[in-house]
């Protein structure tokens, strides 16, 4: 495993350097906004890329031309929506052959071939492929269902170039999962031509976690949304309060650091090895701590009675 590794080190696909450059960049914004608020870029534009709903207030005064590209946060459900659609898309042809022994479409094995996917790489089990994309498509079925169940959108906004990159995001998801999978040609590389016997304990573990961290980051969008919500459940205002209940006790954003949970139970179930999957993990944790530090510094300056135990991201370090 260790020379294999090795050997992954030195090739940087497509899509890894996506994550990578990616991952480079919210680094970078984040140790910017960790300087002290004198040595801040005084950039409006930069400010308003960065931050979106509650956390535009904590900004700098908005140009009427930056509000001019504004659109509604409640359009988050769009992101989701092309999540489900595409993903099970993906989900399809992969279910299609493995089990049907069905190639994938000319068009798709050569977008995932151009992406950086190789062929026949033995070590790669097909079924950590599978469960991961199944992961993404249950994941993103929830996250809808929430943003038209139990969330409650204010008139908050986010940048247009905010929505365009979150409905390009779940794309580039869907595919770097994909580009892992094992492939003969146009056909799925399935060792032993037997899914089940693929089963290993990382895919149980993978689970479990992917589970866990689902099920709070449910428990944290139900808590946010009752505080817009009377006992029957009517929406009786959009204001923000301070959160109390599950993760709230040790962070401020629980539901960005199930996010980064949700995508290290599918780096796990890769079996640890992926380069592809830990970029994107690391991808997803700069920019989720990034999201929960600036709401931290909001509800912080927004609420004297604040807990002051609580950190943004991280419970007890950040």
């Amino acid at each position: 495993m260790v020379p294999r590794l090795e050997a992954e080190l030195l090739v940087l696909n497509p899509l890894r350097a996506v994550w990578l450059t990616l991952a480079a960049a919210f680094l970078l914004t984040l140790l910017l906004q960790l300087m002290p608020p004198r040595l801040l870029p005084g950039c409006a534009l930069f400010q308003d890329l960065i931050r979106h709903g509650k956390t535009k207030h904590g900004g700098p005064p908005r140009p009427a031309i930056c509000r001019a590209f504004d659109v509604p946060k409640r359009y988050f459900s769009h992101f989701y929506i092309m999540s489900v659609l595409w993903n099970g898309f993906l989900l399809w042809n992969l279910t299609q052959a493995l089990f049907l022994g069905v190639p994938f479409p000319d068009w798709l094995h050569v977008l995932l071939r151009l992406l950086g996917a190789a062929q026949l790489r033995g070590g790669e089990l097909a079924l950590s492929a599978f469960l991961v994309l199944v992961f993404l498509w249950l994941h993103s079925v929830r996250r809808l269902l929430e943003c038209f169940y139990v969330s409650v959108f204010s008139d908050a906004v986010i940048h247009v170039v905010q929505y365009c990159f979150g409905l390009v995001y779940y794309v580039l998801v869907g595919l770097t999962v994909l580009s892992q999978v094992p492939m003969d040609g146009r056909h799925v590389n399935v060792i032993g031509k037997n899914l089940v016997m693929q089963a290993r304990w990382f895919h149980i573990l993978g689970m479990m976690m992917f589970i866990w961290s689902s099920v709070h980051q449910y428990k944290c969008h139900v808590i946010l949304g009752n505080l817009r919500k009377n006992k029957a459940g009517v929406v009786i205002h959009c204001n923000h309060r301070i959160p109390f209940g599950d993760w709230f006790e040790y962070v401020s954003s629980p539901n960005y650091l199930a996010e980064l949970m949700i995508y290290i139970s599918m780096a796990v179930t890769f079996g640890f090895n992926s380069l592809t999957s830990w970029l994107l993990v690391t991808h997803v944790f700069f920019n989720q701590a990034l999201s929960a530090f600036l709401s931290h510094k909001f509800y912080r300056s927004k609420f004297v009675s604040y807990p002051k135990h609580r950190k943004a991201f991280l419970p007890f370090l950040f």
